[in-house]
């Protein structure tokens, strides 16, 4: 269209609403409050239409479609290296991602499920326990220039990185060494524990990571724990759905691998670190 019939359009479209959507100041025009707000709610609906569109179009090869929020960094760390196992046993189904940190309503969303880290609570929903966590302090070997083993209060002494979701946990891991005295809010913050994950790997200070998201590092020794102390953590990983879909067989389906994967994982890391020449306490798993 030229750019007098887009013009044209947009009076008719002006005229039909009456109200104006664009502030037009000689050759500069601009977004009324009401083409601001107007232009965000299409954008929206278009948006939702594509999602729609093409989930129909996947339909017509897949045995379904899972739309799934999961956490950012337990997707990429976790989650999408097991999808391996998922889709040959399932070929036909489809699981997307997204990524969702906090929790949200379902009826809100297009989403069928969520990966949820947190407590089991969610207004509407089943939740499924996958596997708690461990936190602990890791950094680059660089760092430490060959030393090891030590104290909480050495290990305060570095620059700390911290998670930003989690300001404390820095204070909560000293104060379980009886280290009280020491600035536990220093250095730097990353939204994302990839992020923190990278910073770490790059000499930038000492992290406090869930163990499980660092497995691979700790393994090839691109990371080292300073010092054996972990953190517990009372809360854990769930699978999280709406009420109506319990009887969904596309949901019953994941679930059980997903359940199942995590077992495996637990399984294996306790196995794994009692060979270690360092041993460390695990969370108890319960499985729903």
């Amino acid at each position: 269209m030229t750019q007098s019939a887009v013009g044209r359009q947009v009076a008719a479209l002006e005229e039909y609403l009456g109200t104006p959507l664009f502030n037009r100041f000689k050759r500069r025009i601009s977004l009324t409050e009401a083409g601001e707000l107007y232009a965000k709610r299409v954008r929206e609906n278009l948006e939702r239409i594509e999602r729609d569109t093409l989930a129909t179009m996947a339909h017509r090869s897949a045995g379904g479609i899972i739309e799934l929020a999961v956490i950012p960094t337990f997707a990429t760390r976790w989650l999408i290296a097991r999808l391996p196992e998922f889709y040959t046993k399932h070929e036909n189904v489809v699981i997307n991602l997204t990524t969702r940190a906090a929790p949200f309503l379902f009826k809100d969303t297009p989403f069928d499920a969520a990966i949820h880290f947190g407590d089991p609570i969610w207004p509407g929903s089943v939740t499924k326990y996958l596997f708690g966590e461990e936190i602990t302090a890791v950094c680059s070997p660089r760092l430490l220039a060959g030393t090891e083993n030590l104290s909480a209060r050495e290990v305060a002494d570095f620059t700390l990185l911290h998670q930003s979701a989690r300001p404390d946990a820095w204070r909560q891991w000293l104060a379980q060494a009886g280290v009280h005295d020491v600035d536990s809010m220093k250095g730097q913050r990353y939204e994302l524990f990839s992020m923190l994950v990278e910073a770490a790997k790059a000499g930038l200070g000492v992290a406090l990571i869930p163990r499980f998201l660092i497995a691979h590092e700790l393994r090839s020794g691109e990371l080292v724990r300073p010092c054996d102390l972990s953190l517990p953590n009372d809360k854990g990983y769930y699978l999280v759905y709406p009420e109506q879909k319990q009887n969904s067989s596309l949901i019953s389906t994941f679930e059980r691998w997903l359940i199942s994967a995590a077992e495996d994982y637990v399984r294996d890391d306790v196995a794994m670190t009692n060979q270690g020449p360092r041993t460390n306490t695990h969370p108890q798993a319960r499985f729903d």
